[in-house]
């Protein structure tokens, strides 16, 4: 079982960082059961739920909570439970009956983590948004890309990084504490917040005069050429990441590069080993290239696609991807030496489990007909 066992906790459904965040709680072994409204939630794309990888491992609860019955069902469940997360704008939860102070004065120990982009307070808290505009505001997609505009990079930094995974921490952080505590608490995790911690060593290094505003000019974001994707001989891609000395001094080794002058590694000769390192990488395959650098110091790897990536024997070996209900997807992490995180289910359909649930919670067979009523 996973080091969350035995943990039980309520997931508003949502989209984004909310349900992700439910699956690594729930790949770690907590008890997640999601409340799902009885409308379907606009995703952008309909798809087929074992298509909705971030859903696995719940079970599902439909209930209406614009009804009374429905909110009261919350309350009860909540009663039982360890945390409470939700990804609504500022507001949402409160208007409804379900606040924070609400499901405390139900459950003194809840622990109620809020995942939101902006935050729960400042001048802009209760406009929509998403992982574009967030990490916009805190710096980091201005920093990601080569010149021109900056690189939307996928919603990994705001919703995933700056959100599910800051939630997810601090309900963790939270629960640990209410052990000795007693009291639950509020657990405010913004995507803002969460983006620019993420991009702490950076601003450190902007602070000491080392890293500068313009892209693709620093030493991390493909400034800097020992640093930096390449092309192949048959148009596909590897990276070389040699910032060390050393390892740096491996790859000219390994590529054959013997003049002296290539080892001045100043910014004013960055544009001749750019130049060097472009010819030579154009030379060979890309499957050439891993036979020649794979598993040496040069730090060094294929850049593969979506497809390519599970099939790599170093994936393999160490079971990143798994296959779900006929769909291949990341597997649990991180990993410990004796608790085992796992997938616990694929994603479940819409309300598959609400009569289940409401009697594990203790609702009778009349309740459970008045709450469908309802």
């Amino acid at each position: 079982m996973g080091p969350l066992a035995g943990v039980r906790i309520i997931e508003m459904a949502g989209i984004g960082p909310g349900p992700f965040c439910g699956m690594m709680l729930s790949d770690m072994g907590a008890e997640v059961i999601r409340v799902d409204r009885k409308s379907a939630v606009d995703l952008g794309v309909e798809m087929p739920r074992q298509f909705n990888v971030l859903n696995r491992g719940r079970r599902s609860i439909a209930l209406d909570l614009k009804t009374p019955e429905g909110i009261v069902a919350v309350k009860r469940i909540a009663t039982k439970c360890d945390a409470l997360i939700e990804g609504f704008r500022p507001g949402v939860m409160e208007r409804l009956g379900l606040s924070p102070d609400e499901l405390l004065r139900c459950n003194s120990r809840l622990v109620y983590g809020r995942v939101t982009g902006w935050g729960q307070t400042g001048p802009v808290a209760s406009a929509a948004g998403h992982d574009i505009n967030y990490i916009s505001l805190t710096g980091m997609l201005h920093a990601i890309g080569r010149s021109g505009p900056p690189s939307p990079p996928l919603n990994l930094v705001g919703d995933f990084g700056g959100g599910a995974m800051y939630l997810a921490f601090g309900v963790v952080c939270a629960l640990l504490e209410a052990r000795s505590s007693g009291k639950g608490q509020v657990v405010d995790a913004a995507m803002v917040d969460g983006a620019a911690s993420l991009g702490a060593a950076i601003f450190g290094l902007r602070a000491a005069g080392i890293w500068n505003e313009n892209r693709a000019d620093n030493i991390l974001d493909s400034g800097a050429p020992w640093y930096d994707v390449y092309e192949t001989a048959d148009g596909k891609y590897i990276s070389i990441g040699s910032i060390e000395e050393r390892f740096f001094n491996l790859l000219l080794e390994k590529l054959d590069l013997r003049a002296p002058e290539l080892r001045n590694r100043d910014r004013s000769n960055w544009p001749r080993l750019r130049t060097v390192l472009t010819d030579a990488f154009r030379t060979r395959t890309r499957a050439d290239w891993c036979k020649l650098m794979e598993g040496s110091d040069i730090c060094f790897a294929p850049v593969l696609t979506m497809d390519e990536a599970p099939a790599h024997p170093h994936m393999q070996d160490r079971g990143v991807f798994c296959e779900i209900d006929g769909v291949v997807q990341p597997g649990p992490a991180p990993r410990f030496s004796r608790s085992k995180p796992e997938v616990r289910s694929a994603p479940s359909v819409v309300g598959e489990h609400t009569d289940e649930i409401l009697a594990e919670f203790g609702f009778s067979d009349e309740e459970i007909g008045r709450l469908n009523a309802a």
